[in-house]
């Protein structure tokens, strides 16, 4: 069983960064590509990044290119999500998921697995 913990998030002024880890304190995290989504109050959860098992295949939603950067260390069994530039309008609680890697990587039914999230709040 995954079991997917996320932390890192917390209030940030407009132009900083924070940086969110996903640690599966189950299953080995080496046999899932992973995903981050996030949701803000009154929105659908929409995808941010994904990283297939080995990291060789990364995607971006537009809204997070040039300032996200997804990473993961599969022998600590973790996954990242460096964020910089942040704005108002990242403001969210964001999740991390696991999945197998089939399917489209930003749609949510991709993925099996799924944190109970971390808020992240961006002042202007």
């Amino acid at each position: 069983q995954v079991q997917l913990v996320e932390s890192g998030g917390g209030l940030v002024q407009a132009g900083g960064s924070l940086r969110l880890s996903c640690a599966d304190s189950g299953r080995t995290l080496s046999n899932y590509a992973m995903g981050w989504f996030r949701q803000a109050p009154g929105k659908e959860r929409e995808f941010v990044a994904y990283i297939s098992r080995t990291g060789y295949n990364i995607y971006y939603a537009d809204s997070g290119k040039g300032r996200f950067t997804i990473s993961r260390d599969n022998p600590k069994k973790s996954v990242y999500l460096q964020m910089n530039s942040l704005k108002p309008e990242d403001t969210a609680v964001y999740f991390c998921a696991a999945g197998r890697g089939y399917g489209t990587a930003s749609s949510q039914t991709s993925y099996d697995y799924w944190g109970q999230g971390t808020q992240v709040t961006v002042s202007s």
